[in-house]
């Protein structure tokens, strides 16, 4: 009797612990974001093309060179407004990117939707000109909702992100750098 009264409380404590952490979690951010920059020492217009192509993509991005057999469909226009790119991959998951912006040698926007989490989110990448150099700014906007799961998951998006964001911005330093 006294085991089956142990048990009852762990129960119990484990069921207020659940119940507190997912009052928590509505009292977190509903919405994420991640940015990273670095300063190419190339004009814009060289570092555009490389951007608002999608084909390009895969010459910069880490996902792309973690799964090289990454399955890769285009569509729409090759690059700017429209352009769309589809992926599967059993590292990297499955999603689709959309251009939904694109301002030659200044702007490109974008909407990220993950088929694995059934989740939209949207990004950007800025190209500021400075002396002999671009600053490139690459952001990325989601929303958790009401998910408690999503909610944590979006305090740890810009550790997760943030270092492939980082590779992805020198990798392309040094695509555009030396063309």
């Amino acid at each position: 009797d006294e085991e089956m009264n142990l048990i009852k409380r762990i129960l119990f404590g484990l069921l207020i612990l659940i119940a507190a952490l997912v009052a928590i979690s509505f009292l977190l951010p509903s919405q994420f974001n991640v940015a990273r920059s670095v300063t190419i020492n190339a004009s814009p217009e060289k570092i555009y093309p490389l951007i608002a192509n999608t084909r390009e993509w895969k010459n910069w991005t880490v996902w792309n060179r973690r799964d090289p057999n990454m399955k890769i469909d285009y569509a729409g226009p090759e690059s700017g407004l429209g352009a769309k790119w589809s992926w599967e991959s059993k590292t990297e998951g499955s999603g689709e990117m959309e251009f939904t912006q694109a301002e030659p040698n200044k702007l490109l926007g974008y909407r990220l939707t993950f088929k694995d989490f059934n989740s939209t989110s949207t990004g950007t990448l800025k190209l500021e000109p400075e002396l002999a150099a671009t600053k490139v700014t690459w952001s990325f906007v989601g929303e958790a909702g009401n998910n408690p799961m999503m909610r944590y998951m979006g305090l740890m998006m810009d550790g997760m992100i943030g270092k492939d964001f980082d590779a992805g911005l020198a990798n392309l330093k040094v695509l555009a750098e030396q063309k």
